[in-house]
C-alpha cells in the first residue's frame, strides 16, 4: 500500500485524481494531509477542518467488473468501515446517517466523498474522501459536529487512526468482491440512524413532511412509509432528513 503524506492540499480527492492521470496507481494508494483547503462533502458542501487535528485522506480502490447500478454498495462498505472503527474505540450511539454521514448521537463525526471513474457500465476505480473527526474540539461553523476528543476526552494518534481504518476498509472491499452484497447491506440496516422510526424530511420547496425509514433500495434510494401508507423512494438530491 502506497501512501502519500501532504502538508496541506486542496482537497485529497482532487490531487488523487489528477495524480492518476500523470502516473500510473496501484490499488489502495492513499494521499493523507494535515490541511485541505477545499475540502468538499456531499452535493458541494465544505468540509472544514483545523490543521494537524483529524483525518483528511482519500483512497483509490480500483475494480474489475463492478457495475455501476450497485455502486451504492461501495457506500455502505465505507460506511460500515468507519462505523466498525470507531465502534473499536468505544464511541458511544453510533449511527450511518443516509447515505453516509456517521454519527454519535446526533453529532456528525464522519464525512465520505466517494467519486466514481467508469467506463460503459462499469466502474473502473472509485476515490473515496475521508474526513474524520478526530483531535479537533471547536466547531465554529458546524453546529452539530463532534470528534474522538469531545466524545472520549482524550486526544489520538492521526497514524494509529489511519492504519485502524485502512485495515477496516480493505476488510469491507473484500466483502463486496467475494459477493456478500446481502452481509453488509444487512449491516448497513442495523446501524442506519432513524430505521423503522417515525422521521421528519423536507424537500428542496421547502415542504416538510413525516415518514417511516423502511429501507434502502437497490441503487441507493431511501425507502419511506409514507403517512398515507404509500411506499416511496427518494434520492439524495430529493429530500433531507431532519434531526
Amino acid at each position: 500500500m502506497h501512501i502519500i503524506k501532504l502538508d496541506a492540499t486542496d482537497s485529497t480527492n482532487l490531487y488523487l485524481k489528477n495524480l492518476m492521470l500523470s502516473e500510473p496507481l496501484e490499488d489502495l494508494s492513499v494521499v493523507i494531509t494535515k490541511e485541505q483547503t477545499e475540502g468538499r462533502g456531499q452535493m458541494g458542501t465544505s468540509w472544514q477542518s483545523t490543521k494537524g487535528k483529524n483525518l483528511t485522506f482519500s483512497i483509490l480502490k480500483k475494480f474489475d467488473g463492478f457495475l455501476i447500478q450497485n455502486q451504492f454498495h461501495l457506500n455502505m462498505a465505507v460506511s460500515l468501515a468507519i462505523y466498525t472503527m470507531l465502534h473499536a474505540y468505544n464511541t458511544s450511539d453510533l449511527k450511518i446517517k443516509w447515505p453516509n454521514d456517521i454519527l454519535s448521537g446526533t453529532g456528525k463525526i464522519c464525512g465520505i466523498l466517494i467519486e466514481n471513474i467508469a467506463k460503459g457500465r462499469q466502474i473502473r476505480a472509485s476515490v473515496i474522501g475521508i474526513g474524520l473527526n478526530v483531535n479537533q474540539t471547536d466547531f465554529p461553523n458546524h453546529f452539530n459536529a463532534t470528534s474522538l476528543k469531545l466524545l472520549l476526552g482524550k486526544s489520538f494518534n492521526l497514524d494509529e487512526l489511519l492504519q485502524s481504518l485502512l485495515e477496516k476498509l480493505i476488510h469491507y472491499f473484500k466483502l463486496l468482491e467475494s459477493g456478500k452484497i446481502t452481509e453488509v447491506k444487512e449491516s448497513y440496516l442495523e446501524v442506519l440512524f432513524m430505521y423503522g422510526e417515525v422521521a421528519n424530511f423536507q424537500k428542496p420547496d421547502g415542504q416538510k413532511f413525516a415518514g417511516t425509514i423502511n429501507g434502502i433500495s437497490e441503487n441507493g434510494r431511501l425507502q419511506v412509509l409514507l403517512e398515507s401508507n404509500v411506499l416511496k423512494e427518494f434520492g439524495l438530491k430529493e429530500i433531507k432528513l431532519l434531526y
